[in-house]
């Protein structure tokens, strides 16, 4: 049985005018599950303007009442949070507890929203100049649209709306046609809560939709996470349109393992940040950089754990890594592997061979694939330079910290990065120095927690701000600066010079 996956509009959910159509599948198995609708530019505008119609009565209601709303939204999510887990995992294929832990994540973010009304507090001057006082507040832009990745459907798309809707504005969400189920449940539990109709609505799609949010005049602002190339076309498109846009790229993240390292640390930390959710992760460790004897000390460590991870369906609690997420990421990541093999890299451990048989009935048809393992790499290889978005770790040997930074700094992403040692001056140098956006010292996936805001430099990130955090209420809101005085306190006769404080 496959279901029929539609949009969720003005409180409905709804097929929309599209014909066009997309399967949707269980990684695990291989099998379609669903269809889900691509919406057209009309579908779009019946969003958009569905959420204009409900922005202006939201936007006015105290913060404290819309904080209300997010607090029932926020028992009703922890209420379900294994039911979007299971959701996550049947169309993505990340094993259950990873997709618990991403909607633990998302509830942060949640959590954090419901301070709004100390969030959007603005700055107070009394006595600016004689008989004037001045203040600054934070206003709602209106209708506001994310665009989402697939590998974080619940987390990622909550890194966005719980900001946006507790600041006022109404929200229109484009998650991936690869998972989409997830947004409509969100979008239920939402109108559960109490949220008025037409402040979320979900739009299914792809390019189409896409295009659609960014040229149409009501949008206001878009965030976005995904690849590099789509991010930079969205945020210069997005930008054409007269919209603010927070864009956030690729990656390509490094770990650098110091000679005084605790190696069986190192190793857990590799392990699970390269092969967990099969590396489909922004915040994936793809990289170690080896410093001074320590690859031959850690590498064959490395390749015993790769080649004993716990490859499986993740409905089964003992997983490690699930499959790929589809057929056509499972051919490039293999096709990135064979690059790496003919480019000159020593290839540890190859996944490819890995089958849905050795995982058992029923997964044969599925997009399984082992964790690899690649020594003795250069910065010249694509596997190196390029994101591969996959189970495969490539290790480069330096012979010290000042060439580890070198390259680190010299790659085009700067998303995440982090470095094991037992030195303090290490740690400090080398989190001062290094020109990424995340740095974790002994953490090997540095995401902040709600309140710290997520994003990288360089071509990991498109535009001024970082998501969710306070950086986030900044971007879903802008600044109004009010000047004041009163008739008694003016003087008499035009004034022609600029003023000033007097």
């Amino acid at each position: 049985m496959t279901s029929t996956i539609a949009h969720f509009i003005d409180g409905q959910i709804q097929a929309g005018s599209s014909e066009r159509a997309q399967d949707v599948f269980n990684p695990a198995t291989g099998a379609v599950t669903g269809r889900v609708h691509l919406a057209h530019a009309a579908d779009v505008a019946a969003a958009v303007a569905s959420a204009r119609n409900a922005q202006p009565a939201w936007g006015d209601m105290p913060p404290i009442r819309r904080a209300r709303v997010l607090l029932k939204f926020l028992e009703l999510v922890n209420r379900h949070k294994d039911d979007l887990a299971r959701l996550i995992t049947a169309e993505h294929g990340k094993v259950f507890t990873d997709a618990q832990g991403e909607v633990s994540r998302g509830i942060d973010i949640v959590e954090f929203a419901c301070g709004i009304p100390q969030l959007l507090k603005g700055d107070y001057t009394d006595q600016v100049s004689t008989g004037i006082d001045n203040w600054t507040l934070r206003q709602p832009l209106g209708v506001v649209a994310g665009i989402t990745p697939f590998n974080f459907p619940v987390m990622v798309p909550m890194w966005m709306y719980p900001l946006a809707i507790a600041a006022g504005n109404a929200f229109i969400l484009k998650p991936s046609p690869i998972d989409p189920s997830p947004s409509l449940l969100m979008a239920e539990l939402l109108r559960d809560a109490g949220l008025p109709n037409g402040i979320f609505n979900v739009v299914q799609g792809d390019k189409a939709a896409v295009d659609a949010l960014l040229e149409h005049p009501d949008v206001r602002a878009v965030s976005f996470v995904g690849s590099t190339p789509i991010a930079n076309h969205i945020y210069e498109t997005g930008a054409h349109h007269g919209k603010r846009v927070q864009a956030l790229g690729g990656a390509k993240n490094h770990m650098v393992v110091m000679p005084d390292a605790d190696m069986a640390q190192a190793v857990d930390a590799l392990i699970g940040s390269a092969y967990g959710s099969a590396g489909e992760r922004c915040m994936a460790i793809s990289v170690a950089v080896l410093v001074g004897d320590v690859g031959d000390r850690i590498v064959p460590l490395l390749a015993e754990r790769a080649r004993t991870l716990k490859v499986k369906d993740g409905r089964e609690l003992d997983a490690e890594m699930g499959p790929i997420v589809t057929a056509t990421a499972h051919a490039r990541i293999s096709g990135y592997i064979a690059k790496g093999v003919a480019e000159g890299a020593q290839l540890v451990v190859d996944g490819r061979g890995f089958g849905g048989a050795q995982v058992g009935a029923g997964c044969e048809g599925g997009f399984w694939m082992g964790g690899s393992l690649f020594d003795h790499v250069n910065t010249d290889m694509t596997i190196y330079r390029e994101e591969i978005f996959g189970p495969v770790l490539v290790c480069v040997r330096v012979p010290d910290m000042a060439q580890a930074l070198k390259i680190i700094n010299e790659h085009e992403f700067g998303n995440g990065v982090s470095c094991f040692t037992r030195d303090g001056n290490v740690a400090r140098e080398f989190a001062r120095r290094v020109q990424v956006g995340m740095v974790g010292i002994n953490v090997p996936i540095p995401v902040p927690m709600a309140w710290h805001g997520f994003g990288g430099w360089k071509k990991s990130l498109f535009g001024d701000t970082h998501a969710y955090g306070e950086e986030g209420v900044r971007f879903y809101t802008r600044q109004k600066s009010v000047m004041q005085r009163w008739p008694e306190s003016i003087g008499q006769g035009a004034e022609f010079v600029m003023p000033t404080a007097k």
